[in-house]
């Protein structure tokens, strides 16, 4: 009874420790390739960390775009440190800066950490517009793929298959540049925004700044004309 419970126990620790991929056998490992990126946008609280994994395999191009769009609190600087970690945990790359791209190729199959680390900051936060994905460039094939293709594919079918996947390149690095330029548009949206409640809230300020001024000076002005009824008038 003891030994099918501790059976039991280890079998269920070893599902829980696999990874978020699907199972592949070594001879299909070739096929699983693919494009995966994601863009969304967040908000990193004053000192905080924001952390992701992404899973990618080797040989492919990791990518990562980010651009600070708003600062609340007491926040005074922009800069967003961001940090992408290799599967062993070997810093691959980081910035420091307001808007920041990062490129890189996968030596390494596995989950990459990705960090946004809002240190610059103790009592305000941030938000920020982060595009990150992986491209994998042509595709790989096992050795019976190509033994069949010799036989099955000409140089016609060749040639249209580079053509669509140079097609496909074109198209990926035109959607970055759309999303690069949506990120600044709404960076200008809210400093357009900031700007407009700057200005209403001191308007407002100045304004009842001067109505008080011209109650007191109202009030000093008929102190001066007040007579006093008990004294004598000349």
């Amino acid at each position: 009874m003891l030994l099918n419970a501790l059976l039991l126990v280890l079998s269920s620790q070893g599902v829980w420790t696999r990874k978020s991929e699907p199972a592949l056998d070594e001879a299909d490992a070739g096929f699983f390739r693919g494009s995966d990126r994601y863009d969304f946008a967040l908000e990193v609280t004053a000192a905080g960390m924001e952390c992701f994994w992404h899973f990618a395999h080797q040989s492919g191009n990791f990518y990562l775009t980010y651009m600070v769009q708003w600062v609340t609190g007491m926040a005074n600087d922009p800069r967003l440190f961001v940090t992408v970690n290799s599967p062993q945990g070997v810093l691959v790359a980081s910035t420091n800066e307001v808007v920041g791209q990062m490129n890189f190729q996968t030596e390494v199959t596995g989950f990459y950490r990705l960090c946004l680390g809002n240190h610059n900051n103790q009592f305000g936060g941030i938000r920020v517009f982060v595009n990150f994905g992986v491209i994998y460039e042509g595709f790989e094939e096992s050795k019976r793929e190509m033994e069949e293709g010799e036989m099955v594919l000409n140089s016609t079918l060749a040639g249209i298959e580079e053509s669509v996947q140079k097609l496909q390149n074109q198209i990926f690095h035109m959607w970055r540049h759309y999303n690069f330029a949506r990120m600044r548009k709404g960076k200008d949206h809210y400093l357009l925004l900031s700007n407009f409640n700057y200005v209403t809230w001191w308007s407002a300020t100045q304004s009842l700044v001067i109505l008080l001024s011209g109650y007191l000076q109202l009030c000093v002005i008929k102190r001066l004309f007040l007579t006093d009824s008990s004294r004598p008038r000349c």
